[in-house]
C-alpha cells in the first residue's frame, strides 16, 4: 500500500492506494491507480508532480486516515506524524515508510472506474530497509502489526 500525495496550490491532498507498481528501471517509472471520480484524479491530471509513500507494516492507522471517506487536508492527517515537503514536488511526505518517492506523470490511464497514472521516479527521498511492507488483501491488512 501506499499513500499519494500532491500540493495543489495552497492546499495539500492525499489518498491511500492500495494499486502501486513498478513499471520500468529505465527510466525508473510507477503506476498508481487512483478513483476516476474522484477530487485526487482531477488534481492530478493538472498536478504532474507528486509524491509516493510505500507503507510499512506498522502504518495502518496511517493508511486508514488517508483512505477514511471524507478526510480533511493532507496536513492535518500528518499533524501528528513526523513529514516534510519533497524538494521536488511540493508534497508531503511522511518521515517513515518503505519508501517516498517523488514522481512526475507521464501518461494517464483511463481503466474502468480508475485512472492510471504512469509516471516516472524523479527521485528516492529515502529507502528504509529491513522493514515489512504493509498490504491489503480481502479487506484485511496482512503484516499488520
Amino acid at each position: 500500500m501506499a499513500v499519494l500525495t500532491v500540493r495543489d496550490g495552497r492546499d495539500d491532498l492525499g489518498t491511500t492506494v492500495t494499486s502501486f507498481t513498478s513499471v520500468s528501471l529505465e527510466p525508473p517509472m510507477v503506476l498508481a491507480g487512483v478513483g476516476s471520480s474522484s477530487y485526487l484524479a482531477e488534481v492530478l491530471r493538472r498536478r504532474e508532480r507528486w509524491a509516493a509513500t510505500v507503507l510499512a507494516a506498522g502504518q495502518r492507522a496511517l493508511a486508514g486516515r488517508f483512505a477514511a471517506e471524507g478526510r480533511p487536508s493532507a496536513r492535518l492527517l500528518l499533524a501528528g506524524e513526523p513529514h516534510h515537503r519533497g524538494p521536488l514536488t511540493g508534497a508531503l511526505i511522511p518521515g517513515s515508510g518503505l519508501a517516498a518517492l517523488e514522481c512526475e506523470t507521464r501518461q494517464a490511464v483511463d481503466a474502468g472506474d480508475h485512472t492510471l497514472f504512469v509516471a516516472e521516479v524523479l527521485s528516492a527521498d529515502y529507502v528504509a530497509r529491513g522493514e515489512k511492507p504493509l498490504i491489503r488483501v480481502n479487506r484485511r491488512y496482512l503484516g499488520a502489526t
